[in-house]
């Protein structure tokens, strides 16, 4: 699959058999998976998801949507207080086809993934303590 770097965009292929075993930026060295929220796409949605053993937190937003660019910078907060989940962003004007599949009707949705499915999802942007509440209760 192809992942993009969270910390230098860079294109990366991860085989994945070897997802889980924290890969790094072959141009910048910094990890794929840790820290900074991934960008996914239609092309490695199901791959990602698949290959994960780890939750999968997903964003799902748009550049012109002013809850998307407010609720950001909670969201990267989060995922660098939490390693053990991996956080993603879904841009849903540049994925319609993945928006249309998963039935995203607002903008943000956020949703939990474990082992391929659905755990949880929520429409609207939270403050950060409802957000660490939220995961807290869609990850038990």
């Amino acid at each position: 699959m192809i992942l993009s770097c969270p910390h230098c965009q860079a294109k990366n292929r991860v085989k994945s058999e070897r997802f889980n075993d924290d890969p790094s930026c072959g141009s910048c060295g910094q990890p794929l998976l840790a820290g900074r929220p991934v960008a996914l796409t239609q092309a490695n949605f199901a791959d990602v998801l698949a290959a994960s053993r780890r939750p999968v937190v997903v964003d799902f937003w748009a550049a012109w949507c002013a809850p998307c660019r407010g609720f950001a910078p909670v969201f990267e907060q989060t995922a660098a207080g939490h390693p053990e989940w991996l956080f993603a962003k879904v841009d849903t004007d540049a994925n319609p086809q993945l928006s249309q599949q998963l039935s995203i009707r607002s903008i943000p949705t956020l949703a939990v993934f474990r082992d391929g499915g659905v755990v949880d999802r929520l429409s609207g942007a939270l403050p950060a303590a409802q957000f660490e509440q939220w995961l807290a209760a869609a990850l038990r």
